[in-house]
């Protein structure tokens, strides 16, 4: 009797919640938009120390043996740590060394190059469509007549006062976006510090949590599912890595071959553009075209051309073998997994689906097998 009233009083309180959230929804997700927003550096900084936590642990092996004495060993996780931020903090600044100075000088050239462009193209239209007739209408006139000076003057007095009233208002949204930005990062830095700092002890915590409040077979599902998404995870951004400097300096290697300008800078851009599964690359190729275009049109072509070549190379020998072996997803889930990832969350989502969807197709492979 006292097992069918214990359920009873679950289920009642079941119906009580689910009716709650049901009746209150805009209130339940206002609440959850703030939380999650309030937790966004925290979870940020959780990002952070994953990634950080795998070349940290790569310098922790390499160095393990010159850290045995006392003091060697009190620094060696510092030690590390700082080696990983480095390495990072060095490629990113490596890319836009490498990158920005010469888009910057191809929008430049192509700014100068724009008005003789724009002006041959008036010329073509007055020449061939009745481009004149059509600007000398009074209904296409800015100021319209002569008698109407004083109406035009009032309405460009106007223009002039909203549009500095606007500039101001996006101004102050700029500056305090950026600010918000500024410490979201900072804070999620620090926090990721001090997960790796102590994520042994982090981890020894959570354990014991698991071990005191929850029942042994729901916490071997926790750990299970936990050791699951981690190797997903960690397969996926090694493998994407190491897929996106072979195709950087594969693309850098064949533009060196035909003599294409920009090879260094475009092939870094492709391998960097890269690591967005599926259509990172093509995002590459537009950027590069673009650039190329600005010193040669045909060059441009011969490039789209080399990299559709090179891109297919990539998708059907290089990709499968180097991330698609090491998370044990099929081609067609990566595709689907990309698509949904990107509409949902952007390109965040891209990063997030491929190793999601790789954890679920293992724990449903393993239950099935079961």
């Amino acid at each position: 009797m006292e097992l069918k009233w214990k359920s009873c009083l679950k289920i009642g309180v079941t119906a009580v919640v689910l009716f709650l959230v049901i009746h209150y929804w805009p209130a339940f997700t206002n609440l959850a938009h703030v939380a999650f927003g309030a937790a966004l550096p925290l979870f940020l900084g959780c990002a952070i120390a994953y990634v950080v936590n795998i070349l940290m642990s790569f310098f922790e092996r390499r160095l393990a043996g010159i850290s045995r004495t006392g003091a060697m060993q009190k620094m060696h996780r510092p030690l590390c740590m700082l080696l990983a931020f480095i390495s990072i903090l060095c490629i990113a600044v490596l890319i836009v060394w490498m990158i920005v100075p010469e888009l910057i000088r191809c929008l430049q050239i192509l700014l100068e190059e724009l008005p003789a462009a724009l002006n041959t193209s008036y010329q073509w239209m007055e020449e061939n469509l009745p481009v004149g007739s059509l600007l000398q209408s009074k209904d296409t006139l800015l100021f319209g007549s002569e008698l109407d000076w004083q109406k035009n003057l009032a309405r460009i007095m106007d223009i002039l006062l909203n549009g500095l009233g606007g500039a101001m208002g996006v101004a102050a949204n700029v500056v305090s976006s950026l600010l918000s930005t500024l410490v979201t990062g900072l804070v999620a830095f620090i926090f990721s510090i001090y997960l790796l700092a102590g994520k042994e002890k982090i981890a020894r915590q959570l354990k014991l949590l698991f071990q005191r409040y929850l029942p042994q077979k729901l916490t071997d599902k926790i750990y299970y599912v936990a050791k699951t998404l981690d190797a997903s995870f960690h397969s996926f951004i090694v493998g994407q890595c190491t897929e996106a400097v072979v195709l950087g300096l594969l693309c850098m290697l064949g533009m060196l071959l035909l003599r294409l300008p920009y090879a260094a800078m475009i092939g870094c851009l492709i391998g960097f553009t890269a690591l967005i599964p599926v259509a990172g690359a093509y995002i590459g190729a537009v950027v590069g075209a673009f650039m190329i275009f600005t010193v040669s049109p045909v060059q441009a072509l011969i490039f789209l051309i080399y990299l559709s070549v090179l891109q297919q190379l990539e998708g059907n020998l290089i990709y499968p073998r180097i991330v698609g072996s090491s998370i044990g997803l099929p081609g067609i889930w990566v595709l689907a997994a990309v698509t949904v990832g990107g509409g949902v969350l952007g390109i965040a989502g891209m990063f997030l689906g491929v190793p999601l969807a790789a954890a679920v197709y293992q724990l449903v492979k393993q239950d099935v097998c079961k």
